[in-house]
């Protein structure tokens, strides 16, 4: 973070009391700002479709293909033997099964062998998580939690060379990690933050108080990485202004933690994830990440790979999903025919065949690049999280409907009464927390559509600041002009526009055709967007959200072609059927798209606004009534969490 920021950084008095401002303030300075490093994404946001950063497709090099390819040998071994029914049933993953995979390194996977972990790639990482995911998905939540964005990957990435040597070994070993943000009245809003590290007068240590919730391992785990607000400070008598949201690296046995209860949910039954509480614990400042201030920057950035976890957990789905509808379409036989030539049916197994490819399309994409290091993935790792985990969930309910009555039936049911037991309504229940975890689908899109707009932002200066003099207004308008007239003529026409571009993807050519063509009319679309509502931009977020989902699709279309490429140079065969799936991806792909570019003018959203305001004022509360209210008790919404409220840490603790 550059000494500019630090100085200018935003601390409510209060996280508790933070004012919209303060919220945005924060949020703006964790950001990475800086764009060093080339950007695929963000090129198709602008109206650049550069090919060149995508294709050919990245590889790993022999090597490191060669260990991943070991490891998920070994992998397999493990999982082979894993009962996912009886995780479902017990809700808990047994021990022992946490015992064979830290055997095989399995907790270690993306630490660096110098620290004694299997420093696989972020591609052979993906592959393993989708291979446990398919044994159960708790398992993947677990291991991706404890490595994509527990201890391991923040102190790889910020920690020091003592920090590394004391955490990452033991990770590596099997040591469970957690990752502490999300408080009990604190989701997606860090600067209400009411956590506390209040260092101690001789400056050794800080001591902890707060409570975080939906801690995934928490539970169990042996560090835990916490984020807390330092209070404003004067570090060690310099007069340096210090504080602000932190990062620290705690032991779970710490004195001073409680763990007041193990939640369950709809599904992820063996998740092990919980509500913890902090009073007085002591944490050493050499266990402090990164500067104070620090903290939400660290956690931006441990999430830019660390998001890719969930796009393997939606393939690994899909490819179940697909396994499953292909069998079961194919012997069951309705009207004299098997209902997979139905065309109703038919449909849906295209839909989930060619989607599933454009899923592990796009995580091998994304893998790839993060892996090559030479490309700023921010924007395709939240476009992967973004899109795999809407599409994972279409899957999900297709394959429900594909399997009719058994699809909404359980496997404990189909089994009981002599069927083969498919736990396709688990896949859905499993599936479904995708879209919220490791930032919602509104909160991604307003992420995206934040650096999808950075460009413009920058050029309309105090155009774009609400708050901003009309006399800073009409210079930013003379800047502006400046920018746009140069950009805009960029726009016009380009290499999609001419038939023969990209003829080396043979029938897949006029998909990058329509890519390029669509991404200068999604930079044409934004500006459109920008200089009709200027500063109420941010506002528009039904905008937003479509223009995000627009570069998704064509990320995932260009995706799926560099991969069909790279497969038909590899194996013939496999390459004609990867162009096949490619093709049909990339045609309802597009229609997906013309979809939300006639939605981004055409649509309600005016009226749904006025409609929300509405029933959040009371005005439509007769429409409720008739019904009975099934919650229990009429107490708040948001617990009044107090010491001593729940169950202790070693109650929890026994359950292993």
């Amino acid at each position: 973070m550059s000494s500019d920021v630090e100085q200018d950084r935003p601390t409510p008095a209060s996280g508790t009391d933070a004012t919209e401002r303060e919220s945005r303030a924060v949020a703006e300075a964790a950001r990475e700002s800086d764009w060093s490093r080339p950007s695929f994404a963000k090129g198709l946001y602008l109206g650049h479709f550069d090919l060149d950063l995508v294709h050919p497709h990245p590889r790993a090099t022999p090597e490191d293909q060669a260990r991943g390819e070991e490891f998920l040998v070994r992998l397999r071994e493990v999982c082979e033997g894993i009962d996912g029914a009886q995780i479902e049933r017990d809700a808990l993953i047994p021990d022992d099964v946490l015992a064979r995979l830290a055997d095989i390194g399995a907790f270690g996977m993306k630490i660096p062998r110098e620290y004694g972990g299997l420093g696989l790639t972020m591609s052979a990482y993906g592959q393993a998580l989708m291979l446990v995911g398919s044994a159960h998905p708790s398992l993947g939540a677990l291991l991706s939690a404890h490595q994509s964005i527990g201890v391991p990957e923040p102190v790889k990435l910020v920690g020091t060379p003592e920090q590394k040597q004391a955490f990452l070994p033991r990770c590596a070993a099997g040591a469970i990690s957690a990752f502490l943000l999300t408080e009990p009245d604190v989701g997606s809003d860090p600067a209400r933050m009411g956590s506390t590290a209040t260092p101690t007068e001789d400056g050794t240590a800080y001591l902890l108080d707060g409570v975080k919730l939906w801690t995934t391992n928490g539970v169990v785990a042996e560090l835990l990485v916490v984020m807390a607000r330092v209070p404003e400070h004067d570090g060690n008598g310099d007069h340096q202004q210090k504080g602000g949201i932190t990062a620290f690296v705690v032991e779970g046995k710490a004195e001073g933690i409680t763990v007041e209860r193990r939640n369950s949910f709809m599904g992820l039954k063996g998740i092990e994830n919980g509500l913890t509480r902090f009073h007085q614990v002591r944490v050493p400042a050499e266990n402090r990440l990164g500067k104070e201030g620090d903290g939400l920057k660290i956690a931006l950035t441990t999430l830019n790979a660390g998001r890719l976890s969930i796009p393997a957990m939606c393939a690994a789905a899909g490819k179940w999903a697909l396994k499953i509808s292909r069998e079961w379409s194919a012997e069951r036989v309705q009207w004299g025919r098997p209902v997979g030539e139905h065309g109703a049916v038919a449909g849906k197994i295209a839909f989930i065949a060619a989607t599933t490819y454009g899923l592990e399309s796009v995580l091998e994409l994304s893998a790839q690049l993060a892996d090559a290091g030479s490309k700023d993935i921010r924007i395709e790792a939240a476009l992967a999280k973004l899109w795999a985990s809407e599409m994972a969930w279409q899957i999900a309910d297709e394959l429900v409907q594909v399997r009719g009555g058994r699809g909404y039936e359980t496997a404990e049911s189909l089994r009981a009464r002599g069927e083969r037991a498919v736990p396709a309504e688990q896949m859905m229940r499993d599936l479904r927390i995708n879209r919220i975890f490791e930032g919602s689908t509104e909160i991604m899109h307003l992420l995206i559509a934040r650096e999808a707009v950075d460009a413009h932002l920058k050029a309309a200066g105090a155009l774009a600041d609400k708050d901003a003099s009309l006399e800073a207004k009409a210079r930013a308008a003379a800047g502006a002009s400046g920018f746009y007239a140069k950009w805009l003529p960029q726009l016009v026409v380009g290499k999609g526009a001419a038939p023969t571009s990209y003829a080396e993807f043979g029938a897949l050519a006029t998909h990058l055709r329509f890519v390029e063509r669509s991404s200068r009319k999604l930079a044409r679309q934004t500006f459109y967007g920008m200089s009709r509502w200027q500063a109420k931009m941010e506002y528009r977020q039904a905008f937003l959200g479509r223009v995000v989902d627009i570069g998704a699709e064509l990320f995932a279309i260009a995706a799926a072609c560099s991969r069909a490429e790279m497969l038909r140079t590899d194996d013939e065969a496999r390459g004609r059927s990867a162009y096949q799936l490619a093709d049909v991806f990339c045609q309802q792909s597009r229609l997906r798209v013309e979809r939300l570019f006639t939605d981004l003018w055409s649509n309600s959203d005016d009226a749904d606004t006025r409609l929300a305001k509405g029933v959040l004022a009371g005005d439509y509360t007769w429409l409720e009534e008739g019904v009975l209210d099934q919650s229990e008790g009429t107490g708040p919404w948001i617990a009044p969490w107090s010491p001593g409220a729940s169950e202790s840490e070693s109650v929890w603790r026994a359950v292993r």
